[in-house]
């Protein structure tokens, strides 16, 4: 794993929650994206080297609806780059960490992702991610 790539943060308002993180960073949202396959909205702001990704539920079954029903609004996953998503997914699963899924997924910001459970991560959302391209 090479760095945090971003910490993700489950917002139920997502254009309050935008407006709150830019006048905190002191910068502007770089990108919005809906991203289907996980039934979220999301958004990209940076501050120098770190990035935060604000997460809104599209509806009432998608992961971050069931964790802010849960849990309320606050971090959900730290996601750490990686040069090779499938061969850190491989090694994660001999070291005896559970994922998420068998395979990486496309997610937002242009990346390929899976997550580590975080019953097996001390209690931590993990995502890795790997850019395309």
């Amino acid at each position: 794993m090479n760095k945090i790539e971003h910490i993700g943060i489950a917002v139920s308002d997502f254009n309050a929650a935008c407006s709150l993180y830019e006048k905190l960073l002191n910068t502007g949202v770089y990108k919005v994206e809906d991203v289907e396959s996980e039934s979220v909205k999301t958004a990209f702001l940076q501050s120098g080297p770190n990035k935060i990704e604000l997460l809104e539920a599209t509806n009432d079954d998608s992961p971050i609806a069931k964790f802010i029903a849960k849990k309320g609004e606050g971090v959900h996953h730290i996601a750490f780059e990686v040069e090779d998503i499938v061969a850190e997914m491989e090694r994660l699963k001999n070291e005896g960490f559970v994922l998420l899924s068998d395979k990486p997924k496309l997610g937002a910001d242009n990346k390929l992702v899976c997550f580590v459970h975080p019953k097996s991560a001390g209690g931590v959302l993990v995502e890795l991610v790997q850019g395309i391209g």
